[in-house]
């Protein structure tokens, strides 16, 4: 097929701004313009590229296609950048990564290619980060996927070690008698969102349902590890946070059901070499040292 580079900037930008109104308005031009752009291009693919809703999503036909666009932006960008032509500032690099990755290492990692690199951090679980790889909304992911997402390379960073952690108060009052099935039923639990499967999964080992327990919700990592120190319940905290107080690592109570787990972390990238991507790849590879080999 011929691409349109056009028509491609045009499907990207609609997926960016979430309304074919709000594309057309960073692209300067009429929505009409933009509509016959993405028909023709659907027309020139022989599918349905883009889901009609708020916001506008990619359809599956429309992922392989919004990668290209992605791609072809992506290098296009590079290249104005070596020519000193670059009109929108240093080329953009979207990498997807997990909240505790984000909190820890990866954004000390990039910090000394802030200046040459405009770093878009898009957050998720490290289980589902390589999902906005699919469909082309990232460039890059630190993630738990081993298997590479299709048109990417991976490699291994090393891994972050989680601990069941509590506070001295709440681990007197929950646990006094151990860290059994039947405390753990009781006692309440700290989750990040509904996709972390940190906490339920050890509770499963422990032969405990992740229904049974009081949950506290605290999607953000800074005050999820903020909840555990201050008593909402235990929760599955990174050995590289930074934390004040009195906790107590309940793996380590004497007959305990809960365990530390290893979390082993992956870089994964378009199969493409462009002057930010790379040195953004660098800079976490050097930034990963921290983790656990």
């Amino acid at each position: 097929m011929d691409w349109d580079l056009p028509q491609l900037r045009a499907l990207a930008a609609v997926v960016d701004h979430g309304t074919l109104e709000a594309a057309a308005t960073a692209l300067h031009l009429t929505p009409s313009a933009v509509s016959q752009r993405l028909k023709a291009l659907e027309r020139s693919v022989g599918a349905v590229l883009l889901r009609r809703s708020r916001p506008v999503v990619p359809t599956e036909p429309g992922r392989p296609v919004l990668r290209l666009a992605r791609q072809l932006e992506a290098l296009a960008a590079d290249v104005e950048a070596s020519l000193g032509t670059a009109s929108a500032g240093p080329p953009e690099v979207r990498l997807a990564v997990n909240a505790d990755s984000l909190a820890t290492w990866t954004l000390r990692a990039l910090a000394p290619v802030a200046g040459q690199v405009r770093v878009t951090f898009l957050r998720e679980d490290q289980a589902h980060t390589t999902e906005f790889l699919r469909d082309g909304t990232a460039m890059a992911a630190i993630t738990s996927q081993r298997t590479p997402v299709q048109g990417c390379t991976v490699e291994p960073l090393g891994a972050m070690r989680y601990r069941p952690i509590a506070s001295a108060a709440f681990a007197e009052r929950w646990f006094a008698a151990g860290v059994d099935a039947e405390a753990l039923r009781r006692a309440p639990v700290v989750v990040f969102d509904s996709r972390d499967q940190l906490q339920s999964e050890r509770l499963a080992e422990a032969g405990v349902s992740a229904d049974a327990p009081p949950v506290h919700l605290v999607p953000a990592s800074t005050q999820f590890s903020e909840a555990v120190q201050l008593g909402y319940g235990w929760g599955m905290l990174p050995d590289l946070e930074r934390r004040t107080g009195p906790e107590v690592d309940l793996s380590s109570v004497p007959g305990s059901v809960l365990r530390t787990v290893d979390v082993a972390l992956f870089w994964q990238q378009w199969a493409l070499h462009t002057t930010s991507l790379d040195a953004v790849a660098d800079a976490v590879r050097a930034g990963a040292a921290t983790l656990r080999r």
